[in-house]
């Protein structure tokens, strides 16, 4: 996507057009045309919010203008099936999945938002939850009860495990997405917000929370990992974090023996660590 195409450039002008246009987007000959080709091509991986180009990542603000421009030009509509029915934007329908899509979406109450990329051979365990504009790649595990959100990006072989929460930045349209890179392991009841990333291999044990005021204590390397600037929170490759805490060292707090939650790099990922998150093949 580095390299785009003649109909990808276009397209690009025209979302950019209905975006300046604001709540008169709407008024814009073939807007609705325009925003439908858009989200084809979101769908399909066509076009994503963030890529990796020469080894960085880069958000695509067109991209994520244009997912704004379809909450702009959209209007509320029902859709019922069987037991389960919605109201939301017209412009975002529930997506529907077929045996060709070689998605695996176990039955139980699971939703993806059209404008979702979703590729062949993820695993969806009910319920969970993807937002338009996120984009999951081959041989990732959604649990139950996880959530992507809008414009995350999630790699290849990733496990977001039970509960998890993979938060969702679609404004302002130039900050960088939550991203989780390749082969990584989030464990049950983790949340990553706010642009973090984390980097391939890296494991977030059950119950870590990482935002972008979060310090992270790496005692491998004895320092500490903070956003800094317009650079999110980065998690480095093979890192092994856990949830943590830290004392409260003066006033009120260091009277009452108070601590705060802190996330801990205890290790850096190993043998012995990837036989205790070996997944089962045959699960997929």
């Amino acid at each position: 996507m580095s390299h785009t195409s003649p109909v990808i450039a276009s397209l690009r002008e025209e979302i950019e057009r209905l975006y300046e246009a604001g709540a008169r987007a709407n008024e814009v000959p073939l807007a609705h045309a325009t925003f439908e080709r858009f989200r084809e091509a979101l769908t399909h991986g066509e076009i994503r919010a963030a890529e990796k180009i020469d080894g960085r990542w880069q958000v695509n603000s067109w991209v994520k203008q244009g997912i704004l421009v379809g909450f702009r030009i959209g209007t509320l509509r029902e859709w019922h099936g069987g037991v389960l029915s919605f109201v939301d934007k017209g412009t975002y329908p529930p997506r529907h999945f077929e045996a060709n899509d070689k998605v695996r979406i176990v039955p139980g109450g699971s939703s993806i938002r059209t404008g979702a990329y979703v590729a062949p051979t993820v695993i969806c365990m009910p319920p969970m939850f993807i937002n338009a504009g996120a984009y999951v790649d081959e041989c990732t595990m959604v649990d139950s009860h996880a959530l992507v959100g809008s414009c995350a990006q999630i790699g290849k072989r990733v496990h977001l495990s039970a509960a998890a929460q993979i938060g969702g930045v679609l404004e302002p349209v130039n900050a960088s997405p939550v991203i989780i890179e390749d082969d990584v392991l989030v464990g049950g009841n983790c949340g990553v917000y706010e642009g973090t990333l984390v980097h391939s291999r890296a494991v977030l044990g059950a119950g870590t929370m990482l935002t972008r005021s979060t310090p992270v204590y790496d005692l491998v390397r004895g320092q500490v990992l903070r956003s800094s600037g317009d650079r999110p929170l980065e998690i480095p490759e093979n890192a092994v974090v856990v949830p943590g805490s830290r004392a409260v060292t003066r006033g009120m707090g260091k009277e009452w023996g108070l601590s705060l939650y802190t996330p801990v790099l205890v290790k850096y990922r190993d043998e012995k660590t990837d036989q205790s998150i070996e997944l089962e093949d045959l699960l997929r």
